[in-house]
């Protein structure tokens, strides 16, 4: 009997083991709820998402303190650049007497991330993968 539970015992950690190494990788778990939207010089249409501690307004609001859509609505409004393979990096000076702030909003305009670790589903864009302010740990509360 010790002999039978032993040999079921091995082979239900070998089965846990295989299964383990050839289970095909699973999308990541984000929100893909909208926030805000802004739209942008070129008339896209940007979506921030709640998304999740990588990406979208999980992972920027709280250690970059940007608490409003203001400052990410008036970033994508303004100004954009291009980068590679639908990447957009957006930015605009906000003022607040004789101190400014650049802040800049980096977003992917495409179904899919690049590494295509996130899909935000048929007919949808990722939109706003982080925000910050530039030069600084965290924007001043004015921004928002």
């Amino acid at each position: 009997m010790k002999k039978i539970a032993a040999l079921a015992t091995a082979s239900i950690a070998t089965v846990s083991l295989l299964a383990g190494t050839s289970a095909p990788a699973q999308a990541a778990d984000w929100n893909t709820r909208v926030k805000c939207e802004g739209t942008d010089p070129g008339g896209r249409k940007i979506p921030t998402r709640f998304g999740n501690s990588e990406l979208g307004w999980n992972h920027f609001s709280r250690p970059h303190k940007i608490r409003t859509c203001k400052a990410v609505n008036a970033a994508i409004s303004d100004n954009v650049e291009e980068k590679d393979d639908n990447r957009f990096e957006y930015w605009t000076d906000m003022k607040n007497g004789s101190k400014y702030v650049r802040v800049v909003v980096i977003a992917q305009y495409s179904r899919r991330t690049l590494d295509k670790k996130y899909d935000a589903g048929a007919g949808q864009k990722i939109g706003v993968i982080t925000a910050y302010c530039k030069g600084l740990d965290t924007c001043p509360p004015w921004v928002n």
